[in-house]
C-alpha cells in the first residue's frame, strides 16, 4: 500500500480549521496511508488540536492509517502539556534546527 504525504504550514488554529479540515478529510478519503508532516505548524490552538483528533478518529474508522511526523515545537508543546502523544500513537519527533553554514552549529 502506498504512503502519501501532506504537510501543514503556518497556523493550525480556528482561523484556518475549515480550510485545513477540507484538505485533510479529502486526503483521508483516499486509499493508502497518510503521513502528516507537522514541522511547518507555527501555532496550534484547541480547534487545531480537535482537527488532528478528528483526523485520527477518521483514520481509525476507515482504511487509512494516519501518521503524524516531524512535530513542530508548537505542536510538541501542546501534546506534552495535554499528554496526548499516546493518543496519536506516533513518536514525538522534532525536526532538526537549521545548521549554520560556517560553524555547523544550530542558528
Amino acid at each position: 500500500m502506498t504512503t502519501r504525504h501532506m504537510r501543514i504550514d503556518g497556523e493550525l488554529t480556528i482561523y484556518r480549521a475549515d480550510e485545513i479540515k477540507s484538505l485533510l478529510m479529502a486526503a483521508l478519503a483516499k486509499p493508502g496511508d497518510l503521513e502528516l508532516d507537522l514541522s511547518g505548524v507555527s501555532d496550534i490552538d484547541t480547534a487545531g488540536l480537535q482537527l488532528l483528533m478528528l483526523a485520527k478518529k477518521t483514520s481509525l474508522a476507515g482504511a487509512t492509517a494516519l501518521h503524524l511526523t516531524r512535530h513542530s515545537a508548537a505542536v510538541a508543546e501542546v501534546f506534552e502539556l495535554l499528554d496526548l502523544t499516546g493518543y496519536f500513537g506516533d513518536p514525538l519527533v522534532l525536526p532538526h534546527p537549521p545548521q549554520s553554514a560556517t560553524t555547523g552549529q544550530p542558528s
